[in-house]
């Protein structure tokens, strides 16, 4: 295992270093299956295809459904079918980033396998991981999975309108979430409905187009 960890980090680090070259960020999207990782990204493209050059990796045991649904966006698109893989790996990204013209993208998602576990421990060569969860899986998952919500830039929570129809605990959640990562953006959306999501989109443009840093101006001499 160690050794297939060590295959996967170098090619990683080679994937991060193409993109790095091009100034495109590339974002890791784990989650369970059906948590709402393809709507997530219906929403953002609807909104910021528009603002930024958008891309998308789409991983998935088989077929190209969720690909299907995005098609609408007039993106560009590549399907990764793992054919049983739990998971993505650097090779796999390395190997389709030609399918790109990365000169002309601002932003690559990439919609790993749905998996809480084996998408964590392998590096992509992401800018950053994006964790989300939906309320209909209970309120448990950062106390279970604690590597995803460790390493993670922020937290999608989704179906946040379904609540009053589960036992899901929103103060359970949060509690184990800040014991874990205390200072990790939870941003709290329903996908379906559009709650919360401006908040998602000005989060995810400001690491795309980082506001410039201000540079105070040289004194002058008297």
């Amino acid at each position: 295992m160690k050794n297939i960890l060590d295959r996967n980090q170098n090619k990683a680090d080679e994937v991060r270093k193409i993109l790095s070259s091009q100034k495109v960020i590339m974002v890791n999207i784990i989650s369970s299956p059906g948590a709402g990782k393809t709507t997530l990204l219906e929403r953002t493209c609807e909104k910021l295809a528009s603002r930024f050059r958008i891309g998308v990796i789409e991983g998935d045991i088989t077929t190209d459904r969720d690909a299907q649904r995005l098609k609408k966006y007039n993106i560009p698109i590549v399907v990764i079918n793992t054919e049983g893989g739990c998971h993505l790996d650097s090779h796999s990204i390395s190997k389709v980033l030609d399918s790109f013209d990365l000169a002309s993208l601002d932003v690559l998602f990439v919609e790993n396998v749905g998996n809480l576990i084996c998408p964590s421990q392998f590096d992509l060569g992401e800018t950053f991981k994006l964790a989300v969860v939906s309320t209909t899986e209970g309120d448990d998952k950062p106390a279970k999975y604690p590597m995803l919500f460790r390493e993670a830039r922020a937290i999608i929570l989704n179906k946040t309108d379904l609540i009053p129809y589960t036992n899901f605990s929103r103060q359970n959640f949060i509690t184990d979430l800040r014991n874990i990562n205390g200072s990790v953006p939870l941003l709290e959306v329903s996908c379906t409905k559009g709650d919360g999501l401006n908040e998602w989109f000005n989060w995810i443009s400001g690491q795309i187009d980082p506001p410039a840093t201000s540079v105070a101006s040289p004194l002058k001499g008297g």
